[in-house]
């Protein structure tokens, strides 16, 4: 990062930092959507003081979501929300034209900012990235560009993201390319652009150290909120000892979550023992547990004494 004499020209605060957690997509045995409990879901994420809520991300299985459902589960989370914090709602296409109507489908939805995959099955060039992203931008919404490598296959550099945070519209990236860390320090030092921020990813395991490299915040997925939030606010307050002392009680729970096939099904068996939804039911490809996969969640469950959810927020929308 460019460092000079002049003092910095104070810029507007950014419209995601902190706790951002991204919903799970509840439903009902039989597969449909279940909005009650998501609206339930949504409140307590609300009452854990989060700075903000997202969907659609993969946390969400949005990968097995149609067109109509994005759209209900957009407006149900927006209507409840109310502009009390921001809302991300992730774009996840594999061209140009089909990310723009997801981007314009969330924006007329009330989505704050769009968390944008590059397209991913035909790998983008180093010259339609920015293309891509600039497209997307003119959709409605602020863009976060999502740096998932892991999942779509296309790897970023820090140079290439630094191009990315020039173009109009696009205010913020996440990083979820491991080491996560040392990819937020290297993309921060290379930022020139005002209001541009980064952020973490990979459901929040290297948290503090994303921090400490000047990561504004992370998006893990939503059973802890209410955990995590103290967390951020210990480190704001540069009790970074205490920080630390929480965060590895929840180090756990978080990496078990991470698993491939099954961190579906972790998120929601956590949220129906904290009684946030109804039934932990989710969708092909995601599989269920098993019996030996529940029992080492229970221990860490057990061993955390995990508290039941307090009583959803009254009056929030």
């Amino acid at each position: 990062m460019l460092i000079t004499e002049e003092p910095a020209v104070p810029t507007a605060p950014p419209t995601v930092e902190g706790l951002v957690p991204i919903l799970a997509t509840p439903f009902h045995p039989d597969g449909s959507l279940d909005l009650p409990s998501l609206r339930r879901l949504t409140e307590f994420q609300l009452a854990s003081g989060v700075h903000g809520v997202a969907v659609l991300g993969m946390a969400s299985e949005a990968f097995a979501l149609t067109a109509a459902e994005r759209r209900l589960i957009t407006t149900a989370v927006a209507e409840v929300v109310a502009g009390h914090v921001p809302l991300v709602v992730g774009v996840a296409a594999t061209s140009t034209v089909t990310a723009v109507e997801q981007a314009r489908e969330a924006a007329l939805a009330g989505a704050d900012v769009v968390m944008v995959l590059p397209p991913f099955m035909v790998a983008p060039s180093p010259a339609q990235l920015p293309q891509f992203y600039a497209a997307v931008a003119a959709a409605g919404a602020e863009v976060m560009v999502q740096d998932a490598p892991g999942v779509t296959g296309v790897a970023m550099s820090p140079p290439q993201i630094a191009e990315l945070s020039r173009l109009a519209g696009v205010t913020s990236v996440k990083v979820e390319a491991p080491p996560t860390a040392p990819k937020v320090a290297a993309v921060v030092d290379r930022i020139d652009e005002p209001g541009f921020v980064v952020l973490g990813g990979q459901n929040a395991q290297f948290l503090l150290d994303e921090l400490a490299a000047g990561a504004v915040g992370s998006m893990p997925a939503c059973e802890i909120p209410d955990l995590l939030s103290p967390v951020f606010t210990d480190w704001r307050a540069g009790r970074y000892d205490d920080a630390r002392a929480r965060f590895d009680l929840l180090l756990p729970l978080l990496v078990y979550g991470l698993q491939s096939g099954i961190a579906w099904a972790v998120h929601k068996e956590v949220l129906v023992r904290r009684g946030l939804i109804e039934h932990a039911a989710v969708r092909v490809p995601a599989r269920e547990l098993d019996s030996r996969a529940r029992a080492g969640l229970a221990a860490i469950l057990d061993r955390l004494d995990l508290p039941a959810a307090t009583t959803p927020l009254t009056g929030i929308r």
